[in-house]
Protein backbone atom coordinates (compact mmCIF):
# COMPACT_ATOMS: atom_id res chain seq x y z
CA UNK A 1 0.00 0.00 0.00
CA UNK A 2 2.76 2.31 1.01
CA UNK A 3 4.25 1.85 -2.64
CA UNK A 4 0.39 2.81 -4.31
CA UNK A 5 0.61 5.94 -1.91
CA UNK A 6 3.60 6.74 -2.72
CA UNK A 7 2.78 6.40 -6.38
CA UNK A 8 -0.18 8.46 -6.39
CA UNK A 9 1.86 11.91 -5.16
CA UNK A 10 0.90 10.75 -1.23
CA UNK A 11 3.32 11.25 1.79
CA UNK A 12 2.40 8.62 4.20
CA UNK A 13 2.56 10.16 7.74
CA UNK A 14 1.63 7.40 10.29
CA UNK A 15 0.23 3.99 11.26
CA UNK A 16 -1.89 3.53 14.50
CA UNK A 17 -0.10 0.66 16.11
CA UNK A 18 -2.92 -1.15 15.43
CA UNK A 19 -2.32 -0.47 11.77
CA UNK A 20 -6.59 0.65 12.07
CA UNK A 21 -5.27 3.57 10.09
CA UNK A 22 -2.47 4.76 7.37
CA UNK A 23 -2.40 8.67 7.80
CA UNK A 24 -1.39 10.28 4.61
CA UNK A 25 -2.01 13.55 3.10
CA UNK A 26 -1.58 15.35 -0.58
CA UNK A 27 -2.66 17.84 -2.57
CA UNK A 28 -6.74 18.29 -3.49
CA UNK A 29 -5.61 16.90 -6.89
CA UNK A 30 -3.78 13.96 -6.40
CA UNK A 31 -6.02 12.85 -4.08
CA UNK A 32 -8.98 13.16 -6.58
CA UNK A 33 -6.27 11.21 -9.30
CA UNK A 34 -5.90 8.68 -6.44
CA UNK A 35 -9.20 7.47 -5.22
CA UNK A 36 -11.19 8.35 -8.46
CA UNK A 37 -13.61 11.10 -7.66
CA UNK A 38 -13.78 14.95 -7.16
CA UNK A 39 -13.59 16.79 -3.94
CA UNK A 40 -16.78 19.46 -4.09
CA UNK A 41 -18.07 21.85 -1.55
CA UNK A 42 -21.68 21.69 -0.42
CA UNK A 43 -23.61 24.20 1.73
CA UNK A 44 -25.81 22.74 4.91
CA UNK A 45 -26.64 24.04 8.48
CA UNK A 46 -24.52 22.81 11.56
CA UNK A 47 -25.81 24.49 14.81
CA UNK A 48 -28.50 26.96 13.20
CA UNK A 49 -25.23 28.06 11.07
CA UNK A 50 -24.85 27.93 7.23
CA UNK A 51 -21.61 26.51 6.53
CA UNK A 52 -19.70 25.56 3.76
CA UNK A 53 -18.32 21.78 3.59
CA UNK A 54 -16.28 19.81 1.43
CA UNK A 55 -17.18 16.36 0.32
CA UNK A 56 -16.53 13.66 -2.38
CA UNK A 57 -18.62 14.30 -5.20
CA UNK A 58 -18.53 10.64 -6.19
CA UNK A 59 -17.69 7.29 -4.74
CA UNK A 60 -14.60 6.45 -3.31
CA UNK A 61 -12.95 4.03 -5.38
CA UNK A 62 -9.27 2.33 -5.07
CA UNK A 63 -7.40 -0.43 -7.38
CA UNK A 64 -8.88 -4.12 -7.05
CA UNK A 65 -5.46 -5.21 -5.74
CA UNK A 66 -5.70 -3.01 -2.33
CA UNK A 67 -9.34 -3.61 -1.83
CA UNK A 68 -8.38 -6.48 0.45
CA UNK A 69 -6.35 -4.03 2.78
CA UNK A 70 -8.27 -0.81 2.63
CA UNK A 71 -11.45 -1.25 4.24
CA UNK A 72 -12.36 2.55 4.08
CA UNK A 73 -11.07 6.13 2.91
CA UNK A 74 -11.85 9.13 5.81
CA UNK A 75 -10.81 12.76 5.75
CA UNK A 76 -11.73 13.10 2.08
CA UNK A 77 -14.65 15.23 3.76
CA UNK A 78 -15.49 17.48 6.45
CA UNK A 79 -18.45 15.30 8.11
CA UNK A 80 -15.90 15.36 11.28
CA UNK A 81 -17.10 18.83 12.16
CA UNK A 82 -20.65 17.46 12.73
CA UNK A 83 -19.38 15.73 15.93
CA UNK A 84 -19.88 18.62 18.72
CA UNK A 85 -19.07 18.32 22.74
CA UNK A 86 -22.65 18.25 24.09
CA UNK A 87 -22.76 19.87 27.27
CA UNK A 88 -24.13 23.22 28.26
CA UNK A 89 -23.30 25.75 30.66
CA UNK A 90 -26.32 28.01 32.05
CA UNK A 91 -25.74 31.73 31.90
CA UNK A 92 -24.76 33.96 35.05
CA UNK A 93 -28.17 35.75 34.88
CA UNK A 94 -29.67 31.97 36.03
CA UNK A 95 -27.19 31.80 38.85
CA UNK A 96 -28.00 34.40 40.89
CA UNK A 97 -31.79 33.03 41.29
CA UNK A 98 -30.91 29.36 41.81
CA UNK A 99 -31.72 26.95 44.57
CA UNK A 100 -28.56 24.84 46.23
CA UNK A 101 -31.36 22.20 46.16
CA UNK A 102 -34.74 21.15 45.36
CA UNK A 103 -37.57 23.68 46.47
CA UNK A 104 -34.84 25.96 48.41
CA UNK A 105 -35.51 28.69 46.63
CA UNK A 106 -38.85 29.27 44.47
CA UNK A 107 -39.61 32.61 42.93
CA UNK A 108 -43.39 32.75 44.61
CA UNK A 109 -44.04 36.24 42.57
CA UNK A 110 -44.45 34.13 39.29
CA UNK A 111 -47.93 31.57 39.18
CA UNK A 112 -47.44 28.64 40.53
CA UNK A 113 -48.06 25.77 37.50
CA UNK A 114 -46.95 23.13 39.91
CA UNK A 115 -48.64 21.45 43.84
CA UNK A 116 -46.56 22.78 46.28
CA UNK A 117 -42.90 21.09 46.37
CA UNK A 118 -42.65 20.30 42.68
CA UNK A 119 -42.09 23.88 41.45
CA UNK A 120 -38.51 25.87 42.14
CA UNK A 121 -35.83 27.74 41.33
CA UNK A 122 -33.58 26.09 38.65
CA UNK A 123 -30.59 24.63 40.76
CA UNK A 124 -27.45 26.24 41.06
CA UNK A 125 -25.65 22.54 40.29
CA UNK A 126 -24.87 20.00 42.29
CA UNK A 127 -22.03 19.41 44.44
CA UNK A 128 -19.67 16.13 44.46
CA UNK A 129 -21.59 15.07 47.47
CA UNK A 130 -24.14 16.00 46.18
CA UNK A 131 -24.09 13.51 43.11
CA UNK A 132 -22.60 10.91 44.50
CA UNK A 133 -25.29 10.39 47.26
CA UNK A 134 -27.57 10.36 43.92
CA UNK A 135 -26.10 7.23 43.02
CA UNK A 136 -26.24 5.94 46.64
CA UNK A 137 -22.06 5.64 46.77
CA UNK A 138 -20.36 5.10 50.00
CA UNK A 139 -17.04 5.87 50.73
CA UNK A 140 -15.48 2.45 49.76
CA UNK A 141 -16.88 3.02 46.31
CA UNK A 142 -13.75 4.74 44.44
CA UNK A 143 -12.67 3.09 41.29
CA UNK A 144 -9.43 2.20 42.88
CA UNK A 145 -7.42 -0.27 40.23
CA UNK A 146 -9.29 0.97 37.23
CA UNK A 147 -8.28 3.43 34.47
CA UNK A 148 -10.76 5.25 32.90
CA UNK A 149 -10.40 6.62 29.22
CA UNK A 150 -11.65 10.33 28.03
CA UNK A 151 -11.67 10.92 24.25
CA UNK A 152 -12.17 14.67 23.18
CA UNK A 153 -10.28 16.74 20.83
CA UNK A 154 -8.01 19.90 21.70
CA UNK A 155 -6.61 20.08 25.11
CA UNK A 156 -6.84 22.09 28.37
CA UNK A 157 -3.88 23.02 30.04
CA UNK A 158 -5.02 23.91 33.34
CA UNK A 159 -7.86 20.81 33.69
CA UNK A 160 -5.66 19.10 37.00
CA UNK A 161 -5.23 22.86 38.37
CA UNK A 162 -9.30 23.46 38.14
CA UNK A 163 -10.25 19.78 39.37
CA UNK A 164 -8.58 20.39 42.00
CA UNK A 165 -9.23 23.80 42.94
CA UNK A 166 -12.91 22.99 42.47
CA UNK A 167 -12.87 19.35 44.47
CA UNK A 168 -11.64 21.81 46.92
CA UNK A 169 -15.07 23.58 46.96
CA UNK A 170 -17.54 20.51 46.25
CA UNK A 171 -16.78 17.92 48.90
CA UNK A 172 -14.45 15.75 46.11
CA UNK A 173 -10.48 14.91 46.94
CA UNK A 174 -7.94 16.01 44.79
CA UNK A 175 -6.19 14.19 41.86
CA UNK A 176 -3.12 12.60 43.20
CA UNK A 177 -0.11 13.26 41.24
CA UNK A 178 0.00 9.71 38.75
CA UNK A 179 -3.25 9.93 38.50
CA UNK A 180 -4.02 11.78 35.53
CA UNK A 181 -2.33 11.85 32.02
CA UNK A 182 -2.81 12.31 28.65
CA UNK A 183 -2.41 11.13 25.11
CA UNK A 184 -1.68 14.28 22.56
CA UNK A 185 -1.24 13.62 18.80
CA UNK A 186 1.98 14.29 17.28
CA UNK A 187 2.78 17.71 15.68
CA UNK A 188 0.28 19.62 17.83
CA UNK A 189 -3.26 20.72 17.18
CA UNK A 190 -4.93 22.31 14.20
CA UNK A 191 -8.11 24.19 13.20
CA UNK A 192 -9.04 24.98 16.86
CA UNK A 193 -11.00 28.50 15.73
CA UNK A 194 -12.87 26.20 13.10
CA UNK A 195 -13.32 23.48 15.96
CA UNK A 196 -14.45 26.32 18.75
CA UNK A 197 -11.29 24.65 21.06
CA UNK A 198 -13.03 26.50 24.32
CA UNK A 199 -15.84 23.99 24.17
CA UNK A 200 -13.93 21.16 23.64
CA UNK A 201 -12.07 22.56 26.42
CA UNK A 202 -15.02 22.71 28.62
CA UNK A 203 -16.28 19.24 27.38
CA UNK A 204 -12.56 17.84 28.79
CA UNK A 205 -13.07 19.54 32.33
CA UNK A 206 -16.46 18.50 32.02
CA UNK A 207 -15.62 14.49 31.68
CA UNK A 208 -12.45 14.77 33.78
CA UNK A 209 -14.37 16.01 36.91
CA UNK A 210 -17.69 14.14 36.45
CA UNK A 211 -15.93 10.67 36.34
CA UNK A 212 -13.51 11.68 39.01
CA UNK A 213 -16.74 12.66 41.34
CA UNK A 214 -18.48 9.14 40.73
CA UNK A 215 -14.81 7.19 41.08
CA UNK A 216 -11.83 9.64 43.06
CA UNK A 217 -9.51 6.77 42.60
CA UNK A 218 -9.63 5.61 39.42
CA UNK A 219 -6.81 7.07 37.38
CA UNK A 220 -8.23 9.15 34.21
CA UNK A 221 -6.28 9.14 30.90
CA UNK A 222 -7.25 12.14 28.57
CA UNK A 223 -7.10 10.73 24.87
CA UNK A 224 -7.16 14.31 22.56
CA UNK A 225 -7.65 14.14 18.98
CA UNK A 226 -5.86 17.05 17.21
CA UNK A 227 -8.60 18.64 15.43
CA UNK A 228 -12.39 18.30 15.13
CA UNK A 229 -12.30 17.68 11.53
CA UNK A 230 -10.73 14.79 9.54
CA UNK A 231 -10.30 11.63 11.53
CA UNK A 232 -9.10 13.64 14.45
CA UNK A 233 -11.69 12.32 16.83
CA UNK A 234 -11.79 8.87 15.73
CA UNK A 235 -7.89 8.97 15.88
CA UNK A 236 -8.10 9.64 19.39
CA UNK A 237 -10.95 6.67 19.82
CA UNK A 238 -8.69 4.66 17.67
CA UNK A 239 -5.22 5.51 20.30
CA UNK A 240 -7.57 5.09 23.49
CA UNK A 241 -8.69 1.02 22.23
CA UNK A 242 -5.18 0.11 20.46
CA UNK A 243 -3.45 1.50 24.28
CA UNK A 244 -5.53 -1.09 25.77
CA UNK A 245 -4.80 0.85 29.13
CA UNK A 246 -7.83 1.71 29.73
CA UNK A 247 -10.94 0.21 31.29
CA UNK A 248 -13.80 1.90 30.32
CA UNK A 249 -13.83 5.06 27.39
CA UNK A 250 -16.32 7.36 27.58
CA UNK A 251 -17.46 9.59 24.58
CA UNK A 252 -19.20 12.97 24.47
CA UNK A 253 -19.91 13.87 21.56
CA UNK A 254 -22.11 13.10 18.43
CA UNK A 255 -23.90 14.29 15.60
CA UNK A 256 -27.65 16.38 15.70
CA UNK A 257 -27.69 16.07 12.05
CA UNK A 258 -28.69 12.33 12.48
CA UNK A 259 -26.63 9.00 12.08
CA UNK A 260 -27.00 8.92 7.94
CA UNK A 261 -25.29 12.39 7.87
CA UNK A 262 -21.84 10.53 8.51
CA UNK A 263 -20.68 8.84 5.47
CA UNK A 264 -20.70 4.94 6.05
CA UNK A 265 -16.90 4.52 6.03
CA UNK A 266 -16.72 6.58 9.04
CA UNK A 267 -19.29 4.65 10.89
CA UNK A 268 -18.07 1.56 9.84
CA UNK A 269 -14.85 2.62 10.81
CA UNK A 270 -15.92 3.46 14.73
CA UNK A 271 -17.93 -0.19 15.05
CA UNK A 272 -14.84 -1.81 13.91
CA UNK A 273 -12.91 0.06 16.53
CA UNK A 274 -16.03 -0.44 19.07
CA UNK A 275 -15.81 -4.42 18.18
CA UNK A 276 -12.24 -4.34 19.21
CA UNK A 277 -12.43 -2.47 22.49
CA UNK A 278 -15.39 -5.48 22.95
CA UNK A 279 -13.39 -8.20 22.90
CA UNK A 280 -10.35 -6.62 24.81
CA UNK A 281 -12.99 -6.33 27.34
CA UNK A 282 -13.22 -2.52 27.58
CA UNK A 283 -16.61 -0.66 28.06
CA UNK A 284 -17.89 2.23 25.78
CA UNK A 285 -20.19 4.44 27.02
CA UNK A 286 -21.39 7.52 24.30
CA UNK A 287 -23.79 10.38 24.95
CA UNK A 288 -26.82 10.77 23.06
CA UNK A 289 -26.91 14.63 22.31
CA UNK A 290 -28.97 17.03 23.98
CA UNK A 291 -31.49 18.32 20.92
CA UNK A 292 -33.91 15.51 21.38
CA UNK A 293 -34.91 13.89 18.27
CA UNK A 294 -33.08 15.89 16.11
CA UNK A 295 -35.92 17.05 14.25
CA UNK A 296 -35.25 20.61 14.71
CA UNK A 297 -32.01 20.39 12.53
CA UNK A 298 -32.71 17.63 10.30
CA UNK A 299 -36.58 17.63 10.02
CA UNK A 300 -37.60 14.22 11.17
CA UNK A 301 -36.89 12.24 13.63
CA UNK A 302 -33.63 10.28 13.50
CA UNK A 303 -30.85 8.63 16.20
CA UNK A 304 -27.13 10.40 16.82
CA UNK A 305 -24.31 8.59 16.12
CA UNK A 306 -21.78 6.93 17.70
CA UNK A 307 -24.89 6.65 20.42
CA UNK A 308 -26.49 4.16 17.70
CA UNK A 309 -23.69 1.84 17.20
CA UNK A 310 -24.71 -1.26 18.64
CA UNK A 311 -20.81 -1.63 20.66
CA UNK A 312 -21.54 0.86 22.69
CA UNK A 313 -23.64 1.82 25.92
CA UNK A 314 -26.07 4.79 24.83
CA UNK A 315 -26.29 7.00 27.94
CA UNK A 316 -29.46 9.46 27.91
CA UNK A 317 -30.42 12.02 30.77
CA UNK A 318 -32.53 12.11 33.60
CA UNK A 319 -33.82 15.48 35.57
CA UNK A 320 -33.31 15.17 38.99
CA UNK A 321 -34.47 17.32 42.28
CA UNK A 322 -32.65 16.31 45.50
CA UNK A 323 -34.13 17.64 48.38
CA UNK A 324 -31.75 18.83 51.28
CA UNK A 325 -31.57 15.36 52.45
CA UNK A 326 -30.28 14.38 49.22
CA UNK A 327 -33.08 12.26 48.75
CA UNK A 328 -35.07 12.31 45.32
CA UNK A 329 -37.83 14.31 45.34
CA UNK A 330 -37.77 14.54 41.49
CA UNK A 331 -36.54 11.98 39.46
CA UNK A 332 -38.00 12.19 35.28
CA UNK A 333 -36.60 11.87 31.92
CA UNK A 334 -34.84 15.04 30.62
CA UNK A 335 -37.40 16.32 28.08
CA UNK A 336 -37.62 20.27 28.72
CA UNK A 337 -40.86 22.07 27.44
CA UNK A 338 -40.18 26.05 27.69
CA UNK A 339 -43.30 28.95 28.62
CA UNK A 340 -43.10 32.29 28.99
CA UNK A 341 -44.84 34.25 31.69
CA UNK A 342 -47.79 35.71 30.11
CA UNK A 343 -49.52 37.93 32.62
CA UNK A 344 -50.55 35.41 35.26
CA UNK A 345 -50.33 32.35 33.00
CA UNK A 346 -47.21 30.59 30.99
CA UNK A 347 -47.59 30.92 27.38
CA UNK A 348 -45.70 27.68 25.55
CA UNK A 349 -42.64 28.27 23.40
CA UNK A 350 -43.57 28.95 19.83
CA UNK A 351 -40.45 28.90 17.65
CA UNK A 352 -38.99 26.90 14.89
CA UNK A 353 -38.67 23.98 18.41
CA UNK A 354 -42.24 24.30 19.47
CA UNK A 355 -42.27 24.03 23.37
CA UNK A 356 -38.87 21.90 22.80
CA UNK A 357 -36.46 23.61 25.02
CA UNK A 358 -33.93 20.69 25.70
CA UNK A 359 -33.41 16.99 26.04
CA UNK A 360 -31.92 14.28 25.53
CA UNK A 361 -31.46 11.97 22.21
CA UNK A 362 -32.97 9.01 21.70
CA UNK A 363 -34.98 6.96 19.06
CA UNK A 364 -34.62 4.13 16.68
CA UNK A 365 -31.83 3.72 14.32
CA UNK A 366 -32.54 3.97 10.91
CA UNK A 367 -29.21 1.74 10.08
CA UNK A 368 -28.62 -1.16 12.64
CA UNK A 369 -30.59 -3.98 13.37
CA UNK A 370 -31.66 -4.51 16.99
CA UNK A 371 -29.17 -6.43 19.20
CA UNK A 372 -29.99 -9.37 20.57
CA UNK A 373 -30.31 -8.39 24.30
CA UNK A 374 -33.39 -5.81 23.26
CA UNK A 375 -34.88 -8.51 21.74
CA UNK A 376 -38.74 -8.60 23.71
CA UNK A 377 -37.34 -5.57 25.47
CA UNK A 378 -38.03 -2.35 23.19
CA UNK A 379 -41.25 -2.34 21.54
CA UNK A 380 -41.95 -0.09 18.73
CA UNK A 381 -38.71 -0.34 16.88
CA UNK A 382 -39.44 -2.23 13.95
CA UNK A 383 -36.16 -4.66 15.14
CA UNK A 384 -33.81 -2.06 15.07
CA UNK A 385 -31.20 -0.70 17.41
CA UNK A 386 -32.90 1.72 19.76
CA UNK A 387 -31.40 3.95 22.21
CA UNK A 388 -30.83 4.86 24.91
CA UNK A 389 -29.75 2.12 27.40
CA UNK A 390 -29.45 3.72 30.58
CA UNK A 391 -29.79 7.01 31.48
CA UNK A 392 -28.06 9.88 34.40
CA UNK A 393 -28.14 13.23 35.61
CA UNK A 394 -28.19 15.78 32.33
CA UNK A 395 -30.74 18.10 32.34
CA UNK A 396 -28.49 21.40 33.04
CA UNK A 397 -31.43 22.74 34.93
CA UNK A 398 -30.45 20.37 37.14
CA UNK A 399 -26.86 20.36 36.69
CA UNK A 400 -23.30 19.35 38.11
CA UNK A 401 -21.11 22.06 39.04
CA UNK A 402 -17.52 22.27 37.45
CA UNK A 403 -14.50 24.35 38.15
CA UNK A 404 -12.91 25.97 34.74
CA UNK A 405 -10.24 28.92 33.99
CA UNK A 406 -11.60 30.66 31.27
CA UNK A 407 -10.00 33.70 29.88
CA UNK A 408 -7.20 33.63 32.84
CA UNK A 409 -10.26 33.60 35.58
CA UNK A 410 -11.29 30.66 37.40
CA UNK A 411 -15.20 29.72 37.90
CA UNK A 412 -17.43 27.03 39.19
CA UNK A 413 -20.55 26.75 37.52
CA UNK A 414 -23.59 24.36 36.72
CA UNK A 415 -23.49 21.70 33.67
CA UNK A 416 -24.96 19.54 31.87
CA UNK A 417 -26.12 17.37 28.76
CA UNK A 418 -25.79 14.23 27.85
CA UNK A 419 -21.94 15.01 28.11
CA UNK A 420 -22.31 14.81 31.80
CA UNK A 421 -24.41 11.66 31.87
CA UNK A 422 -21.61 9.31 30.07
CA UNK A 423 -18.52 10.45 32.07
CA UNK A 424 -21.09 9.16 35.19
CA UNK A 425 -21.62 6.31 34.15
CA UNK A 426 -18.41 5.39 32.98
CA UNK A 427 -17.21 6.28 36.82
CA UNK A 428 -20.12 3.68 38.05
CA UNK A 429 -18.82 1.07 35.41
CA UNK A 430 -15.24 2.18 37.12
CA UNK A 431 -16.64 1.50 40.65
CA UNK A 432 -18.46 -1.55 39.46
CA UNK A 433 -15.09 -2.94 38.34
CA UNK A 434 -13.31 -2.19 41.51
CA UNK A 435 -15.71 -4.27 43.38
CA UNK A 436 -15.27 -7.35 41.01
CA UNK A 437 -13.36 -10.35 41.61
CA UNK A 438 -9.55 -9.36 40.58
CA UNK A 439 -10.93 -5.93 39.20
CA UNK A 440 -12.26 -8.00 36.19
CA UNK A 441 -13.10 -5.65 33.11
CA UNK A 442 -16.62 -5.64 32.16
CA UNK A 443 -16.44 -5.44 28.47
CA UNK A 444 -19.75 -5.23 26.27
CA UNK A 445 -22.06 -3.72 29.09
CA UNK A 446 -25.13 -3.39 27.28
CA UNK A 447 -26.24 -7.47 27.57
CA UNK A 448 -25.76 -7.50 31.35
CA UNK A 449 -27.74 -4.21 31.29
CA UNK A 450 -30.51 -5.55 30.19
CA UNK A 451 -30.53 -8.58 32.26
CA UNK A 452 -30.68 -6.56 35.18
CA UNK A 453 -33.92 -4.98 33.60
CA UNK A 454 -36.73 -4.83 36.94
CA UNK A 455 -34.41 -5.30 39.38
CA UNK A 456 -33.35 -2.78 42.38
CA UNK A 457 -30.42 -2.04 40.09
CA UNK A 458 -32.26 0.33 38.25
CA UNK A 459 -34.65 2.52 38.90
CA UNK A 460 -37.72 3.42 36.59
CA UNK A 461 -38.25 6.40 35.15
CA UNK A 462 -41.27 7.71 34.54
CA UNK A 463 -43.28 11.49 34.10
CA UNK A 464 -43.32 13.43 36.80
CA UNK A 465 -45.30 16.24 36.75
CA UNK A 466 -42.61 19.31 38.06
CA UNK A 467 -40.49 22.46 36.44
CA UNK A 468 -38.30 25.24 37.15
CA UNK A 469 -38.81 28.70 36.91
CA UNK A 470 -35.79 30.81 35.36
CA UNK A 471 -34.60 33.90 34.35
CA UNK A 472 -32.91 32.96 31.46
CA UNK A 473 -33.42 29.69 29.04
CA UNK A 474 -30.21 27.71 28.38
CA UNK A 475 -28.92 27.67 24.52
CA UNK A 476 -28.25 24.52 23.05
CA UNK A 477 -26.42 23.88 19.73
CA UNK A 478 -29.59 24.54 17.05
CA UNK A 479 -31.99 24.71 19.86
CA UNK A 480 -33.92 27.47 19.38
CA UNK A 481 -34.72 29.34 23.25
CA UNK A 482 -36.11 33.20 23.67
CA UNK A 483 -32.93 34.91 23.99
CA UNK A 484 -32.74 37.58 26.66
CA UNK A 485 -33.85 37.54 29.96
CA UNK A 486 -37.42 37.53 31.10
CA UNK A 487 -39.46 35.20 33.49
CA UNK A 488 -39.52 30.84 32.27
CA UNK A 489 -40.85 27.95 33.42
CA UNK A 490 -39.52 24.58 31.99
CA UNK A 491 -41.97 21.90 32.22
CA UNK A 492 -40.09 18.58 32.64
CA UNK A 493 -40.69 15.26 30.61
CA UNK A 494 -43.89 16.60 28.94
CA UNK A 495 -43.22 15.07 25.72
CA UNK A 496 -42.50 18.28 23.36
CA UNK A 497 -41.32 16.19 21.01
CA UNK A 498 -42.17 12.40 20.14
CA UNK A 499 -39.47 11.36 23.43
CA UNK A 500 -41.00 10.77 26.78
CA UNK A 501 -39.99 8.73 29.80
CA UNK A 502 -42.18 5.57 30.67
CA UNK A 503 -42.65 2.37 32.71
CA UNK A 504 -40.53 -0.43 31.39
CA UNK A 505 -37.34 0.70 28.46
CA UNK A 506 -38.23 4.11 26.59
CA UNK A 507 -36.74 6.51 23.96
CA UNK A 508 -35.24 8.79 27.20
CA UNK A 509 -33.61 6.69 29.69
CA UNK A 510 -33.83 3.25 28.20
CA UNK A 511 -33.87 0.85 30.81
CA UNK A 512 -33.74 3.50 33.48
CA UNK A 513 -31.21 5.07 36.08
CA UNK A 514 -28.65 3.51 38.03
CA UNK A 515 -30.29 2.64 41.61
CA UNK A 516 -29.38 1.25 45.22
CA UNK A 517 -28.18 -2.18 44.12
CA UNK A 518 -26.13 -1.21 40.90
CA UNK A 519 -22.85 -1.22 41.38
CA UNK A 520 -23.17 -4.74 43.65
CA UNK A 521 -25.00 -6.18 40.40
CA UNK A 522 -22.58 -5.22 38.10
CA UNK A 523 -19.62 -6.57 40.47
CA UNK A 524 -20.91 -9.96 40.39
Amino acid sequence: MSQWLATQGLHMTGVSANRHFVDAEAPTAALETAFGTRIATFRTRVDGVTRTLTAPAAPVTVPTSLRASITAVLGLDDSAALLKPQHTRPAAAAEQHCAQWWGEQNNTDVPQKYPAGFQSNSLCGYTGTQVRAMYKLGNGNTGAGTTIGVVGAYNSDTVVADTNQAAAQLGVPPLASDQYSTVLPQGGFTNAQECAAEGWNAEQTLDVQASHTIAPSAKIRYYAGKTCQGTGIYDAFNQAVTDNAVDVISNSYGNADGETSLPQAARDQFNSMALQAAIQGQTITVSTGDAGNNSGAVGHPTASFPSSSPWVVAVGGTSVGLDQNNQPKVLTGWENSGNTQSGNAWAPQRDADGPFASGAGGGTSALYDAPDWQAGVVSGAGGKRAVPDIAALADSYTGMLVGQTIKGQFGIGSYGGTSLASPLIAGLVADAQQARSGNARAGLLTPVLYSLRGSSAIADVTPQKAGVWTPIMHAFGGVAVPGGQGSYLIDFDARPQNLQSGPGWDNVTGLGTPADGFISALSQ
